[in-house]
């Protein structure tokens, strides 16, 4: 039997789902606080991949936390300042660790989504962080 939208508990908006939307660029950068001698204290690029965590409750006309072309457009203007670029060279990124850079986005993202509950950054297929807040 078919249970209707009305009465089926999964379509009210009765429930916390965690959502993600994930996007790509290349970045090149050093870190200056390694010690002599350390790979990563020479210039060198990834291709990071970011993800960007929402939570929440699910509105229950539409079925969504937030549509997922407005995290999008939300994120186009961080995504322009980091791909293809050198991260040393953006405020507040003079060492961009993993960890650095995760936290800086956050910053720059929390304002603009209230419902942020992570990001999560990969530098290479195996490595990466996830930073929720402080």
């Amino acid at each position: 039997m078919h249970l209707s939208r009305q009465r089926s508990p999964f379509f009210r908006g009765q429930y916390t789902v965690e959502i993600f939307k994930e996007f790509t660029f290349e970045s090149a950068h050093l870190l200056p606080h390694v010690p002599a001698g350390h790979k990563c204290g020479r210039l060198h690029g990834h291709s990071f991949r970011v993800g960007i965590h929402l939570a929440g409750k699910v509105d229950p006309h539409t079925g969504w936390i937030r549509d997922f072309s407005e995290i999008k457009a939300i994120f186009k203007p961080l995504y322009e300042r980091l791909d293809h670029n050198y991260l040393n060279d953006i405020p507040g990124l003079e060492n961009p660790t993993s960890e650095n850079l995760a936290k800086w986005i956050w910053n720059e993202l929390k304002p603009l989504l209230p419902e942020l509950s992570a990001i999560r950054i990969h530098e290479t297929c195996t490595s990466g962080c996830e930073y929720r807040g402080d």
